[in-house]
């Protein structure tokens, strides 16, 4: 490459983002003057920085690596000193750093006075040379010709603090996979996670299958939709809310085994452990119940946390979640009554207003209770009072991965009977961490019981919607699919049910505090 006049003043001469911009401009512009194009079209490089510093990790201080071999490597410039005749760089690719080790008597007097004036950080480059250990034992690419591929025209934040404001990392997810630490291992983590679910359920026989995102009536979950119109129907469309309903279709159409992952739209709040948009799997399966779904939810988080972490004993801050033994398993009862000292199946259906006055004698004091008692007001039966309590009181304890059983039916509309507790379902619920990671029915296949409970849960939520006190949470219309209903009367073998949040897996998975950072792209207020 040949020097040219006036060449562009380095970044440090400047004062905001827009002069940084307009100099950089104009090295690209001189760029072009000498011959160069600043957006390459292609490079062929003959190996990634992780794989140089494996290959050549017993070369010694000093050493150069086979004479007249040469490699090609190609990144973002990371750190870039000059110091006289030499200058130093940190070439970052997506497999690690290796340092660029550039001499102005291997370079040529013009290529080096080009790179002093015309390389800056976050410059995209190739670059071609031999490879030698530096005294200080750094292994290095000795640079013998470079190519610009992509003149950056913004500045990167600064390499020691990156990026500190948490909304900025978030939005500029693209930045801050380059200069933060792990963010880009995170997302490799999702993916092997989906993969590796994926793997385990097609070596099982299950068959991955895409469902409708657009439904003319939502079902699966109680949720507020996204809604939208579609122009040439003439109607109002939502976002799914689940792939429950669907897929239970291509159960009765004769697929016995079937699965997806896919994204999943629900209108509600954003927090550390929720986003509007996110992903889960759901698992279908004829001839079970939720007893086999326990054995293959405990088969895909084993799988999971030895393909990603490589242990059976995962870190998540500060605890060590134990996925080697078996999960513990115990009903929602159980676990109200060792939180409370009460036993709330001695309630009668009919005594929900008595249950709910002893459930808040239990929160009595409670200075954090305030929804927990607002849920009680509008509890009608004791059913909804236990899964209150549980929510308040015991949800968060559950650290280590453990089965909730036989959840009880006024909040579980899809699941079978209890075949031997009335009342109750066979239903379960896997808290990891203390909060839920997947749900799982022996799905109720009698469209008779089927239809009244969804007759049931409209009836409840028109109620809702009609109390002076009611909110967005609940503002919303819920219909019943006639479909669905049609299709049980066809017949649902027995099945059973699995659905799983992806997202929180994965949280799990790479000790991530908040849902965001397991999303590349999550959604910002």
């Amino acid at each position: 490459m040949a020097t040219g006049a006036g060449a562009a003043a380095s970044d440090q001469r400047t004062s905001s983002d827009s002069d940084i911009r307009r100099v950089r401009i104009e090295k690209a512009e001189t760029l072009r003057r000498l011959g160069q194009e600043p957006y390459a079209y292609s490079y062929e490089r003959t190996a990634t920085a992780a794989e140089l510093l494996r290959r050549h990790e017993a070369l010694p201080a000093g050493a150069e690596a086979e004479p007249g071999a040469q490699e090609r490597v190609a990144g973002r410039i990371r750190l870039r000193r000059v110091l006289g005749r030499l200058a130093f760089a940190q070439l970052q690719d997506p497999s690690g750093v290796i340092q660029l080790y550039f001499d102005k008597r291997v370079l040529g007097d013009e290529a080096f006075q080009n790179l002093k004036q015309l390389l800056d950080i976050g410059d995209v480059i190739g670059a071609q040379g031999h490879i030698k250990r530096t005294e200080k034992g750094e292994l290095s690419v000795v640079v013998k010709e470079w190519t610009m591929l992509t003149k950056s025209l913004l500045p990167l934040p600064d390499k020691w603090h990156g990026l500190s404001d948490v909304e900025t990392r978030y939005r500029k997810r693209y930045i801050d996979m380059i200069v933060t630490p792990g963010v880009t291992d995170t997302l490799r983590a999702r993916s092997k996670t989906i993969a590796t679910l994926r793997r385990v359920l097609e070596e099982r026989d299950f068959l991955e299958v895409e469902t409708p995102v657009l439904e003319t009536v939502t079902g699966g979950a109680d949720a507020r939709p996204f809604t939208t119109f579609h122009n040439a129907a003439q109607r109002q469309l939502s976002l799914r809310i689940a792939t429950e309903l669907h897929l239970k279709r291509l159960v009765v159409g004769g697929l016995e085994r079937v699965f997806e992952i896919g994204r999943i739209f629900r209108n509600e709040g954003v927090s550390s452990r929720h986003n509007p948009e996110f992903t889960s799997v759901e698992v279908y399966q004829a001839y079970t119940d939720y007893h086999g779904m326990m054995a293959l939810t405990e088969d895909i988080l084993r799988a999971c946390a030895e393909s990603v972490t490589g242990t059976l004993q995962v870190p998540y801050q500060g605890a060590t979640l134990d996925f080697a033994s078996p999960f513990r398993r115990a009903t929602m009862h159980e676990l109200v009554r060792e939180a409370t000292g009460t036993d709330f199946s001695t309630f009668a259906p009919e005594e929900g207003p008595a249950a709910a006055q002893v459930a808040r004698d239990c929160l009595a004091g409670r200075e954090d209770a305030g929804g927990a008692l607002a849920a009680l007001d509008g509890a009608s039966s004791p059913g909804v009072v236990v899964n209150v309590l549980f929510e308040e009181l015991v949800e968060k304890t559950l650290v280590q991965p453990t089965f909730v059983l036989d959840l009880p039916v006024e909040v579980s509309p899809l699941a079978k009977p209890h075949r031997a507790a009335p009342g109750l379902t066979e239903r379960f619920e896997l808290y990891v961490a203390g909060r839920e990671l997947a749900n799982s029915f022996s799905e109720l296949t009698d469209p008779v019981e089927q239809r009244a409970r969804l007759e049931r849960q409209l009836r409840e939520h028109a109620r809702a919607r009609a109390a002076a006190a009611a909110g967005p949470d609940v503002d919303y219309e819920i219909g019943i699919d006639e479909d669905f209903l049609n299709a049980l009367e066809i017949g649902l073998p027995p099945t059973g049910g699995m659905g799983m949040g992806i997202d929180r897996l994965v949280m799990l998975l790479t000790d991530a505090a908040s849902i965001r950072d397991v999303i590349a792209f999550p959604l910002m207020k």
